[in-house]
């Protein structure tokens, strides 16, 4: 029987997704929950995104969501109104800069969401409505590269102003506040039992 526990987490704007680091005033997921020894974000979200973080103890399953077989659903609201034609290019992949080299992203999945999530604001404003308008998108991908949804919709012209994950997997943030843990047994993952039993 498993003795490792996993998690799900809300991060909120502003917070490092780790435990420990050398930067002074970062707020750190420690200050969030009382995590047990040994638990690891599985994956990122950099300072300024949002939305569902699984944690775990277990490295084996960390290995595996961050891997190309669990999708990772974004929303993101861009600058302006977003067009067909950027969702289209971004479907079909755009070359974004990763430390200086130039990466063509996979074909993913993009629609334009017609209604706003119903998100709480920001603890920082985004703008006002002075700026123009905005427009909200959602952006499932398989891979996971360093910013890598804000550096797509900004090669498509319409830069990301806030960025939201709600989906790892079969896994919904759903009605998970900002901040809040909780506990759960396994984690509900795609194909992910057949493939740690049989590892």
């Amino acid at each position: 029987m498993s003795t490792h526990q996993h998690f799900l987490l809300h991060k909120p704007f502003g917070y490092l997704s780790q435990f420990v680091c050398e930067l002074r005033k970062k707020k750190l997921l420690g200050e969030l929950y009382d995590f047990p020894a040994g638990t690891m974000a599985i994956g990122r979200l950099d300072e300024h995104s949002e939305g569902l973080l699984l944690l775990t103890t277990d490295g084996r399953m960390s290995e595996y969501v961050r891997g190309r077989k669990v999708e990772k659903e974004y929303y993101a609201q861009v600058d302006g109104l977003i067009t067909d034609e950027a969702v289209a290019q971004l479907q079909q992949g755009v070359e974004i800069g990763i430390r200086d080299v130039r990466y063509q992203t996979l074909p993913c999945a993009v629609r334009r969401l017609e209604t706003a999530p119903n998100f709480p604001p920001r603890t920082r404003k985004i703008r006002d409505d002075r700026h123009g308008p905005t427009s909200w998108v959602s952006i499932t991908v398989t891979e996971g590269k360093f910013r890598q949804i804000r550096k797509m919709t900004a090669a498509a012209g319409f830069p990301t102003l806030r960025l939201v994950r709600v989906r790892v997997g079969d896994i919904w943030l759903g009605d998970l506040a900002a901040g809040e843990a909780r506990e759960v047994v396994s984690f509900a993952l795609s194909c992910q039992e057949a493939e740690l039993n049989n590892g």
